[in-house]
């Protein structure tokens, strides 16, 4: 069993920057990709960024590309997404999974409760 934290959302206008960060609790955290979603008001959660165990590979969603970065220290069992550039659309609860390499939801076995961002124009 992983357990997952997030923390770090908040209010920010347009342009502004944010760290969120998720802290996972249980055994062999190195051995998940982590990723993270978001759902904006509305049925569907988006894929945003996942990085594999070792941290050599990442993968951002178009959208976020060259804005958002995501990182990983296996020492803290944490991961982390750096938001830079925030725009009015990147508004959602932000949510870390710990899973398989992928992109799909069914790819991500465990997740957190989210974090709230919100990004005011």
């Amino acid at each position: 069993q992983v357990q997952l934290v997030e923390s770090g959302g908040g209010l920010v206008q347009a342009g502004g920057s944010l760290r969120l960060s998720c802290a996972a609790s249980g055994r062999s955290f190195s051995s998940y990709t982590m990723a993270w979603f978001r759902q904006a008001p509305g049925p569907e959660r988006e894929f945003v960024a996942a990085i594999s165990g070792s941290g050599t590979r990442t993968y951002n969603f178009d959208s976020v590309r060259g804005r958002f970065t995501i990182s990983r220290d296996n020492a803290k069992n944490t991961v982390y997404l750096q938001m830079n550039s925030l725009k009015p659309e990147d508004t959602a609860v932000y949510c870390c999974a710990a899973g398989d390499w992928g992109t799909a939801l069914s790819d991500f076995h465990y997740w957190g409760k989210g974090t709230q961002v919100t990004v005011s124009s």
